[in-house]
């Protein structure tokens, strides 16, 4: 499924949107097969424009592809008892294939105590001990979705990773840690050795220069400028964020945690954002929910 990365000013293009939507078209064609559809469903809690917009674009791909959807809104004030009293409900459910809680959540809730409420088999976002247990010693799971879209985003352009130096900026449980394991994994893409690189790294820049492929997760806007990375290194940028903009009709601008107008004159490959790495975390999303629909069903 290999394509040559498409041209944009004269810089090579890592097109997230190009990769979603071939594994979205493959999503559905595969979807068409099955006597009933796919069911995902998504809980928000609280008001959260960000959360919003995401889930929006979540149920939109679903309706894409031929997947039942839900959306579960509830209060910002809402216990956390309750909530896994809701957890508890969709885990029973037959009807519901996958579900996922919107993260972040409200001050008053303990994340990680929701993530280990949900079933492992309908962990679509792959954040479950159990999956990420699964994960690590190579076993088949429910992987995390921005992770499995940075290795379908490498395997879409060919990008060769065996052997090569990466660094991974950041070591969240979403990101950064699931990642490094997987690049560093007997596998294809894969067979990298990663060196991680956190907010305690001494010396960041000396590290960042030594990166054939370099992974940005740091949550820093512009972070990363064109002399902190070596000649034709591979990018990937997962960072997002909202500056303000008036030249816009929206009012504000996409950045990533990569100054991109710098950095993509000296990389080999870059992804941009937005349409980078955002597309194909939605896509995998998808693509977790066929997969436990299809060991629920026994397909």
């Amino acid at each position: 499924m290999g394509l040559n990365a498409c041209t944009f000013v004269g810089v090579n293009i890592l097109d997230g949107k190009k990769c979603a939507n071939a594994l979205l078209e493959q999503i559905q064609k595969q979807t068409l097969e099955f006597d009933k559809k796919p069911h995902l469903a998504a809980v928000i809690v609280g008001n959260d424009p960000a959360s919003k917009t995401y889930v929006a674009a979540k149920i939109r791909a679903c309706e894409r592809v031929g997947f039942s959807s839900s959306m579960v809104t509830l209060p910002e004030d809402y216990a956390q008892e309750k909530l896994l009293d809701k957890i508890k409900q969709l885990n029973e459910d037959k009807s519901i294939h996958g579900f996922i809680v919107q993260l972040p959540l409200p001050a008053h809730i303990n994340p990680q105590k929701i993530i280990l409420a949900i079933d492992p088999k309908k962990d679509v976002d792959g954040f479950h001990p159990q999956n990420i247990g699964k994960m690590t010693i190579g076993l088949p799971g429910l992987r995390p979705a921005t992770p499995s879209g940075i290795i379908e985003l490498l395997s879409f352009y060919n990008i060769k990773t065996e052997g090569k130096r990466c660094v991974v900026l950041g070591r969240s449980n979403i990101v950064g840690m699931p990642i490094s394991i997987m690049l560093a994994q007997k596998s294809k893409p894969g067979n990298c050795t990663v060196t991680i690189c956190h907010s305690r790294t001494k010396e960041l820049s000396l590290i960042t220069k030594t990166a054939d492929i370099l992974i940005v997760a740091m949550g820093k806007m512009e972070y990363i400028q064109a002399n902190m990375i070596k000649k034709d290194a591979i990018v990937i940028d997962v960072g997002i964020h909202r500056e303000t903009d008036p030249n816009t009709k929206r009012g504000y601008s996409l950045k990533g945690d990569v100054k991109f107008s710098e950095v993509a004159e000296k990389s080999s490959f870059i992804t941009p954002v937005p349409g980078g790495v955002g597309p194909l975390t939605i896509a995998s999303l998808l693509n977790n929910t066929l997969k436990a629909y299809k060991w629920q069903n026994k397909t």
